[in-house]
């Protein structure tokens, strides 16, 4: 079963992504991080890292061992607007015509995504916050929903798919 690591800040996350890398033997290991700005080639992460941040692509490393959240967790969020709903139900009425539009959606930028959810949910007992917050509502997204409307998902879930499947059919060879 694949295993979620928080590490905590952008460069904690490099820092234990390189590690991890070290000891990878047979197993895949990937780095799950916002892209934080618009990507222009999705199936190139690594470019899009050494550009932005300075990272330079580790030894064993290659591009599908990034998965980049365009431009941020909370795209994600803002999209499943089900979800959202769900979510704030009980904690009073979203704004939705706050949250940003989903055309286009992985190409605004994250500061815009993450205000429209605090304007959309301002009047809420729970306004939208990182945190136990935005962990809560990434736990409720809609994983159809994702795929359907974010390219960063559908290439992260192919690449799971792929990474998976085949250490389904190693493990029961």
């Amino acid at each position: 079963m694949p295993r979620l690591v928080a590490s905590g800040s952008r460069d904690d996350t490099f820092s234990d992504f390189k590690i991890a890398l070290k000891s990878r033997k047979d197993r895949y290991i990937a780095m799950l991080i916002d892209s934080e700005d618009p990507v222009q080639n999705p199936e190139k992460p690594w470019g899009h890292l050494r550009k932005r941040d300075g990272w330079d692509r580790p030894d064993r490393s290659d591009d599908e061992d990034i998965l980049l959240m365009m431009t941020c967790m909370e795209t994600w969020i803002a999209l499943d607007r089900e979800a959202l709903r769900e979510y704030y139900n009980k904690r009073g009425k979203i704004q939705e015509s706050a949250l940003p539009p989903l055309s286009g959606i992985e190409g605004r930028h994250r500061h815009d995504v993450q205000n429209g959810l605090m304007q959309a949910t301002r009047n809420t007992t729970q306004p939208y916050a990182k945190g136990k917050v935005s962990f809560e509502l990434v736990g409720m997204l809609n994983p159809d929903v994702l795929e359907e409307h974010l390219v960063a998902f559908q290439r992260m879930k192919r690449i799971l798919d792929e990474k998976l499947q085949g250490r389904v059919k190693n493990d029961t060879s």
